[in-house]
């Protein structure tokens, strides 16, 4: 088995050589720009399809925010626990690129398969190819998360930079679903970030996780990026130097009902 940081810097040295070969760096640089403008200032703008509107900001999104979201994913699942026992499916809720479940199944001892569902077809495709070099068992496809078939006993659920881009009505279904799913003793994992402006729905979802048996938390974990993932970070006027982001976990352990108690605070990882 490829140790999981070789495994990461080879995939992402693919995805830079794949993305440059389309775009100069200014191009892709600008594309970032005006991509972050709406992670940080417009998120519902992500929602209306305007994320993916443009091959540089298609490009911005494989290149930077991608890799960065497999990272965060990845350490918030060992910070779980969540990858022993190893699920049999992972349901990538809004997948994206694919990311999220890639960087859970590579985390998975023995492998497991990855099931995405998302709206944008640019996406499942770059899903289907980011599957192929991380050497995940996965397959993507387009349509709708509130359609998606939940896996039950030994399964996983995650959704990630999801939630938030639903209206009210869809995102309560969702939450009545996952909270099914927990009960049939599927494994959910939401995650979103730690926004300047605050969700309105999230506290509301993180007293049905802790009723349910769940946890929440905040995360900080200290990463040493790639080269060139430092320099578009620099370029854009951010600071990715720390990844942070924010879950909901309902655990499914054998012989008793989901979850792992309380709420835990805030995790750092030197």
């Amino acid at each position: 088995m490829i140790p999981a940081d070789d495994l990461f810097r080879t995939w992402f040295a693919a995805v830079e050589s794949r993305q440059l070969s389309r775009l100069t760096f200014a191009e892709v640089r600008r594309g970032l720009q005006a991509l972050s403008v709406l992670y940080v200032e417009r998120p519902r703008g992500l929602a209306a399809g305007t994320a993916l509107d443009g091959a540089g900001k298609r490009a911005a999104f494989a290149l930077f925010y991608a890799p960065l979201h497999f990272l965060l994913v990845r350490e918030i699942v060992r910070a779980l626990g969540a990858a022993a026992p190893a699920p049999r499916l992972i349901a990538d809720l809004g997948c994206g690129t694919g990311t999220a479940g890639a960087a859970w199944a590579t985390e998975a001892a023995g492998g497991c398969q990855v099931s995405g569902v998302e709206r944008s077809g640019w996406a499942v495709d770059e899903a289907r190819w980011n599957y192929r070099l991380l050497g995940v068992r996965g397959r993507a496809i387009r349509g709708d998360i509130a359609k998606a078939v939940l896996p039950a006993r030994r399964g996983a659920i995650v959704a990630a930079f999801t939630v938030n881009e639903l209206d009210e009505e869809a995102r309560r279904r969702l939450l009545e679903r996952l909270l099914a799913a927990a009960r049939r003793r599927a494994r959910v994992l939401v995650i979103e970030p730690i926004a300047r402006r605050p969700f309105p729905w999230w506290d509301a979802w993180t007293g049905a996780f802790l009723a349910a048996g769940g946890r929440a938390d905040e995360w900080r974990f200290r990463v040493d990026l790639p080269d060139r993932l430092r320099l578009l970070d620099r370029a854009a006027g951010l600071d990715h130097r720390e990844l942070t982001g924010r879950s909901l976990w309902l655990d499914a352990p054998s012989g008793g009902a989901p979850g792992r108690g309380g709420p835990a605070p805030a995790h750092q990882v030197p």
